[in-house]
């Protein structure tokens, strides 16, 4: 042992009694020195009478504090009463006794270089702790052994499981779909929730598969012969049926389930029921009106038309726009609004159109909202659920019992009017209202066109609704995963944006990562998970954390790409694309050194000389065969460096080739205070390359810039 005390050891000897011969000897002297973990002896009277280096490094006690003393002597309060109450039983039980995690507090202040010369980590570590008690030659208690492991590590990855086990489930939980598990012989393992709040079946009605009692009696034997087949022969499930609710009525669902392996056996059978439900009604709706308008050509070439453009529309402002446009020249409506449910079911909200298309439209509504308890054309339609029709005044006055003109006082020229609710999974959530300026006889033929038309608008504002929502959703999410703040420095000034792609609502893959290294260089990265959705942003974090680590353990830039090369071999899809650009600064001397795979090259900005980008090779995307380089580089006293994603320089008009082009002519074109700012130039560089060009990828820019001295 490195630093040793002359005090009294307790004898030890080898088979019956005789003492140790040479081997078993040097095994002790082994043992103490060179275990991975910590081992020590306690007498009786709890005193550690020997303990080893390692023992010493993982308390953060030098041994020659430890020996001759008992814990409460020398460890944290906390810790040494775990140590002593732990060897009293052992003692008094003459048991092994273990201590799954003991934890050993950080290094205060006042200790921190003492601590250091102990141990290189001064965080909180977590020791595993076995006991045993120890017997003489002749099976006279001397007092007990400690082994201690250091599980740290062991502990965290557990928690980064579980954090992730979380978020899966929370995931799963927030969608629209019913999740389950079943055993490899078809039978239900695990609780669905959802099922049960759908279905209204308790646990013990579906786990000998009772969930078929709620299939509807026509799907029932069809579905049965599907599954016990897939369960034999190990095929993906993949069908559709209806699921009666608590309420008692029917709803529509596809399902799919899948086999899960594990070598060539199937371990269990996972899978997802989407309710479908508002597509269905939608399809009958389409087929009822194919049936009934094949003399309509024109309304049904218009209905067409009217869903290839609410297939375009994103937002509901875009969706009232297109209603507008077809239902009126379709039907020949003088004026038409679209009014939607508040969240508390009692007041309709009427929406404008994103592009109002006449002066009449440009006109507000007399009110903001309608109450549905109110006598109006569309609280009736909503309230009823059915279409609200009236030809002429005297009509509506009758159906009413009052004059609506009182509020829609801007057109008192309407003679008629049609009311249509707007009805999604069978529940309204808002209402389509047309007048004319003469009274107006609906035909059969008319009633039906707008009927669908009126379907076809609750789909879309339905998905308009869930477009916005999720678009807020991901743009969230995705900025949750990137740093919340960048390091202040004295010689350095940093600047970043991320601009999602305004037409994705799934997550992206783009990202960028600034932190301090151990010995206060700066570590900087951006990277490019190709994709989007949940898979590209927990690549995304699994690279991101990746790097972090591997830069904490050997910061060099070569050494870290070549760690997430050997990452990416061994965890990684092989049609996963992925580019990171790596360099590490001091902040201090503006020199560093850096290293690409097959990332956009850095642009150089300097007031002295022309802006250019890198001219080194790029390097391959991680985990493609490649020896890592890595080049010495500096920041000089004005100059900026400018890190970025292919979304800025590349799009479906412009190549990259050009796009590089385009972006060394943009930052020679800043003005001087701009360069000088990085928030400002980072904005400018933005605004600039994407002026004119749909944004179809997610854009991330990282500025750093090297001020003059004061």
């Amino acid at each position: 042992m490195s630093t040793e005390t002359s005090v009294p050891q307790p004898r030890v000897s080898g088979v019956e009694g005789q003492p140790m011969d040479a081997s078993d000897s040097a095994l002790y002297a082994t043992l103490l020195k060179e275990a991975p973990g910590g081992l020590a002896f306690f007498d009786g009277d709890l005193c550690c009478r020997k303990a080893n280096d390692a023992l010493a490094t993982l308390l953060r006690v030098p041994v020659r504090d430890l020996q001759q003393r008992r814990p409460a002597e020398v460890l944290p309060k906390a810790l040494a009463t775990a140590f002593e109450t732990a060897l009293r039983t052992v003692l008094a039980e003459d048991r092994p006794l273990s201590d799954p995690d003991l934890v050993v507090p950080a290094a205060p202040a006042e200790r921190a270089g003492e601590a250091q010369a102990v141990a290189t980590a001064t965080e909180e570590r977590i020791l595993a702790c076995t006991w045993l008690p120890a017997r003489g030659p002749g099976g006279e208690r001397l007092g007990a052994v400690l082994t201690a492991l250091d599980v740290t590590e062991r502990r965290r990855a557990e928690e980064v499981i579980r954090r992730k086990e979380q978020r899966y489930r929370s995931l799963v939980e927030a969608s629209a779909q019913v999740v389950w598990v079943a055993a490899p012989d078809g039978g239900v393992i695990d609780d669905a929730p959802e099922w049960r709040a759908i279905t209204g079946q308790a646990r013990d009605d579906y786990d000998a598969g009772g969930w078929m009692a709620v299939v509807h009696p026509e799907d029932r034997p069809r579905i049965e012969a599907a599954w016990r087949e897939c369960v034999a022969e190990n095929q993906v499930f993949e069908t559709n049926y209806r699921i009666r609710t608590k309420s008692g009525t029917y709803r529509h669902f596809d399902v799919r389930a899948v086999p899960i392996r594990q070598g060539d056996e199937v371990i269990e059978w996972v899978g997802a029921n989407t309710d479908v439900t508002g597509q269905r009604e939608a399809e009958e709706m389409r087929g009822r009106l194919t049936e009934q308008l094949s003399a309509a050509a024109l309304r049904t070439a218009r209905l067409q038309q009217a869903t290839s453009m609410l297939a375009e529309a994103l937002t509901v402002s875009q969706v009232v726009q297109v209603i507008t446009e077809v239902g009126r020249s379709a039907i020949g409506a003088d004026y038409s609004a679209v009014a939607l449910l508040d969240d508390d079911k009692l007041r309709l909200s009427i929406v404008t159109p994103s592009q109002p298309g006449t002066e009449a439209e440009a006109r507000p509504p007399a009110r903001d909202d309608i109450k549905v308890a109110d006598q109006t054309v569309m609280s009736v339609a909503v309230r009823e659920s059915r279409p609200f029709l009236a030809e002429h005044p005297d009509s509506l006055r009758i159906q009413l019992g009052r004059d609506e003109k009182e509020l829609f006082a801007q057109h008192p020229e309407e003679r008629a009017w049609v009311g249509l609710p707007l009805l999604a999974a069978g529940a309204p959530i808002g209402a389509l209202r047309f007048s004319f300026t003469r009274p107006r006889e609906i035909t059969e033929e008319e009633r039906v066109f707008l009927e669908a038309l009126a379907g076809q608008c609750a789909l879309a504002v339905e998905r308009a609704l869930l477009f916005e929502r999720e678009h807020r959703t991901a743009e969230e999410l995705q900025r949750s995963l990137l740093p919340s703040d960048l390091p202040q420095l004295p010689g350095m000034v940093l600047a970043a944006r991320y601009n999602p792609a305004t037409r994705h609502v799934q997550v992206g893959g783009d990202w960028y990562d600034v932190f301090r290294l151990p010995d206060d260089r700066l570590a900087v990265a951006v990277g490019d998970v190709m994709g989007k959705g949940v898979l590209a942003a927990a690549g995304m974090g699994r690279v991101r954390n990746a790097l972090r680590a591997l830069a904490l353990n050997d910061p060099r830039p070569a050494a870290v790409l070549a760690g997430l090369d050997r990452l990416f071999s061994a965890t990684e899809d092989e049609e996963q694309f992925t580019t990171v650009a790596y360099a590490v600064i001091d902040p201090e001397t503006g020199r560093g050194a850096f290293s690409n795979a097959g990332h956009p090259p850095p642009l150089l900005i300097s007031p002295d000389a022309p802006a250019r980008v890198s001219t080194r090779e790029p390097g391959t995307p991680l985990g493609w065969p490649s020896q890592r380089q890595q080049t010495s580089f500096s920041i000089e006293t004005g100059n900026t460096v400018v890190f970025y994603s292919d979304g800025l320089v590349e799009n479906r008009r412009r190549g990259v080739d050009a796009g590089l082009e385009e972006l060394v002519a943009t930052a020679a074109d800043a003005p001087p205070e701009v360069v000088g700012d990085p928030e400002r130039l980072v904005d400018f560089l933005v605004d600039r390359m994407l002026a004119g060009y749909e944004q179809v990828d997610d854009v991330t820019v990282l500025a750093l810039h090297v001020p003059p001295k004061p």
